[in-house]
């Protein structure tokens, strides 16, 4: 009888450890069919113009959302909707780095992900040195998680500049900003020129468009150029290629529909408080690929 119910055990840990294994196996299958993810294959970066060309990064393979966020997407996970323009295929913005975090929490558990941040609404930040942000959650790294999360800053622009297929473009997919990008001088009723002016802006009636409806960047990514600025992991500081373990901001890249033709570089780095939003504020979702 003793023999009978070891070996019952045994058989019982075979099946389970198979059944982890099968499982792992199919997300990361399903992960890699999925039409709206990208898989990112790591390297050095080969644009010139990028903010870590020749600096010595090397990015690891990733998987990185096709398009920004939906609203379509954000309101099957988190309920309502705090956008300002509505539609179901159009980015969802008005959302703070905060509820960015929050939405791959969720996300990841919807699916039966490890979430892969930690998130203490009690204690106060101390490396968050805003004056203005009234939030300050710590949030941490849950190592080993295998759920959704937020671009760092240099995965962001790796992806945005074509990664090992880069064409070496200035704006994400092109030289040309009006193919590839939703900005203030193409975002609304007629085509402005000009110098920046918000009335005239406004009166045009500029805002934010379906994703996905300019042309992709080389590896197929839409709108990483315009449309939405979009939140990356990283706080924002002077030196790109040195990371910061604290600051004032969070960086946030791309450019959006007001910007003007400068901030839809990939070259180009913004910044803005954790706590901030508007609507112009979105983003992407990465995951890396299951060991």
């Amino acid at each position: 009888m003793r023999k009978l119910l070891m070996f019952l055990i045994f058989f019982a840990m075979i099946v389970a450890s198979s059944a982890c294994s099968q499982e792992e196996s199919a997300t990361n299958i399903s992960l890699g069919q999925d039409d709206r993810f990208v898989f990112v294959e790591g390297g050095s970066f080969v644009n010139e113009d990028s903010n870590f060309y020749s600096e010595g990064v090397i990015i690891e393979d990733f998987y990185i959302g096709k398009y920004e966020v939906t609203q379509a997407e954000w309101i099957e996970v988190m309920g309502g909707n705090p956008s300002y323009f509505e539609g179901e295929n159009l980015p969802v913005e008005m959302v703070s780095w905060y509820d960015a975090i929050e939405y791959c929490n969720a996300r990841s558990m919807d699916e039966g992900l490890v979430p892969y941040y930690n998130i203490d609404k009690e204690n106060k930040d101390p490396n968050n040195e805003s004056e203005h942000d009234p939030i300050k959650w710590t949030v941490t790294i849950n190592e080993g998680a295998n759920g959704y999360r937020l671009p760092t800053e240099a995965e962001w622009e790796y992806a945005a500049s074509g990664g090992q297929s880069s064409d070496g473009y200035t704006y994400s997919g092109s030289d040309e900003v009006d193919e590839v990008a939703w900005y203030w001088r193409n975002a609304g009723d007629q085509y402005l020129t000009g110098d920046w002016n918000w009335p005239i802006i406004e009166n045009n009636h500029t805002r934010t468009h379906d994703a996905g409806s300019k042309d992709p960047n080389e590896l197929g990514l839409f709108d990483m150029s315009g449309n939405v600025r979009e939140w990356c992991w990283d706080w924002y500081g002077d030196d790109v290629n040195h990371e910061s373990d604290s600051g004032s901001y969070r960086v946030v890249r791309g450019g959006g529909w007001i910007g003007d033709v400068s901030s839809s570089e990939i070259s180009f780095r913004g910044q803005f408080e954790a706590s901030g939003s508007g609507p112009d504020q979105g983003f992407r979702v990465v995951r890396d690929p299951i060991e």
